[in-house]
C-alpha cells in the first residue's frame, strides 16, 4: 500500500510517500480502506518527537489518527461492522506506528463508528479527534442548559466544535478569538471577545457575575485568569494545562477513542446541530504541505488529506 511515513523525528521534510506492507488485522480490528484523513496538531508534535516520553515508537511511522473510509475486511470478532460499511474514527493506538495517512489502516472497532450520512468522506475525516475532544470536555465539565460557558480559542479546531455542542446543550456561549473570526463566531450563536490585554475585563463586561464553565483550548494565561472569571461554584476543563485540575479543582482532559461518542457526534451532525469546517483538501502526496498548513495555526477548520 502507499503510505506517508517518517523514519526519524524532524520537520516536514522527514515525511515521504512510500510503499508499505498491508497492515495485519487483529481479532477486534477491521481493515479500513482510507478515503480521507486529517491533520491535528498532535500529528506534527509527534513527528517532532514531543510524544516520545509517553508513547513507544516503531519506525517507520505512518502519521495520522483521524480517518474516514470503508470497511474492507473485518477481524475475527467484529460483529459491529461489515465489509462496505462507511466509517469514521479516531484511530489512536498505544504506540506510534500504523496511522491513517495510508491507503489502508487496521482500526480497532472501539475507535470507529458509522460515518455521518450527511458528510462527505473529506468532511467526516475532519471530525474525530477535534470533535471527540470537544464533546468529552463539555461532558466532563457538566455543561447544561442555562449556564454561561466561556470557550477559549473558540474558532479553532476543537473550539469550533465545542461552541456548537455547548449551544446544543442549551448554554449561553462566550468565545475568545481574534477579531477576524468574530463574525464566524456570531454565525455559530457565540458572543465573541477579543484576545489579549484587557480580555478578562471584556469577558466580565458580558458576564458581570462570572461564567459557570471555562473550556480551555488555547491561550497562555487562561488558567491563571480563571479564578477572576468563574462564578461561585464554577469549573474549568483544559486540554492544555494540568493546573486546571491540580490547582483549580477542574478537569484535565486527554481525548480517548470512543465509538459511542463518535456515534453521538454523527447524530448531532446529521441533525444539523453541529457543522464541520474544512480549511483545505490536499492529496496524499502533498502531506508535507498539509502539515505545514496545520503548523501555521491559521486555518479555520481542518486540513484534510484525500487518499
Amino acid at each position: 500500500m502507499r503510505a506517508i511515513t517518517y523514519s526519524r523525528y524532524g520537520d516536514v521534510d522527514v515525511l515521504e510517500l512510500t510503499e508499505q506492507p498491508d497492515p495485519k488485522v487483529g481479532p477486534d480490528t477491521v481493515l479500513v480502506r482510507v478515503r480521507a484523513a486529517s491533520v491535528n496538531p498532535v500529528d506534527w508534535k509527534a513527528r517532532q518527537g514531543h510524544l516520545d516520553r509517553i508513547m513507544d515508537v516503531e519506525f517507520p511511522v505512518v502519521p495520522g489518527w483521524d480517518v474516514a473510509g470503508v470497511v474492507e475486511r473485518p477481524g475475527l470478532d467484529t460483529p459491529e461492522l461489515a465489509p462496505g460499511d462507511e466509517v469514521f474514527g479516531y484511530v489512536r493506538k498505544d504506540w506510534l506506528h500504523g496511522g491513517t495517512f495510508a491507503e489502508l489502516v487496521a482500526a480497532p472497532v472501539r475507535t470507529l463508528a458509522r460515518k455521518p450520512a450527511s458528510l462527505s468522506f473529506e468532511e467526516a475525516a475532519a471530525v474525530p479527534l477535534a470533535g471527540l475532544t470537544a464533546l468529552q470536555t463539555v461532558r466532563r465539565a457538566a455543561v447544561r442548559e442555562g449556564q454561561t460557558v466561556l470557550v477559549h480559542a473558540a474558532s479553532g479546531g476543537v473550539g469550533g466544535f465545542a461552541v456548537q455542542i455547548a449551544r446544543a446543550a442549551g448554554a449561553r456561549v462566550i468565545g475568545t478569538a481574534s477579531a477576524t473570526n468574530h463574525e464566524y463566531l456570531r454565525s455559530r450563536g457565540v458572543e465573541p471577545v477579543e484576545y489579549g490585554e484587557g480580555e478578562v475585563e471584556r469577558v466580565r463586561a458580558l458576564a458581570p457575575d462570572g461564567v459557570d464553565v471555562i473550556l480551555h483550548y488555547g491561550g497562555a494565561n487562561a488558567v491563571a485568569d480563571a479564578p477572576r472569571l468563574l462564578a461561585p461554584g464554577g469549573t474549568i476543563a483544559s486540554i492544555l494545562d494540568a493546573k486546571a485540575r491540580d490547582e483549580l479543582g477542574g478537569q484535565y482532559v486527554w481525548v480517548r477513542p470512543d465509538s459511542d461518542d463518535l456515534t453521538e457526534l454523527a447524530r448531532m451532525i446529521d441533525a444539523g446541530q453541529v457543522a464541520v469546517d474544512v480549511a483545505a483538501v490536499l492529496d496524499l502526496a502533498d502531506a508535507r504541505e498539509a502539515h505545514r498548513l496545520s503548523e501555521t495555526g491559521h486555518p479555520r477548520g481542518k486540513v484534510v488529506v484525500r487518499v
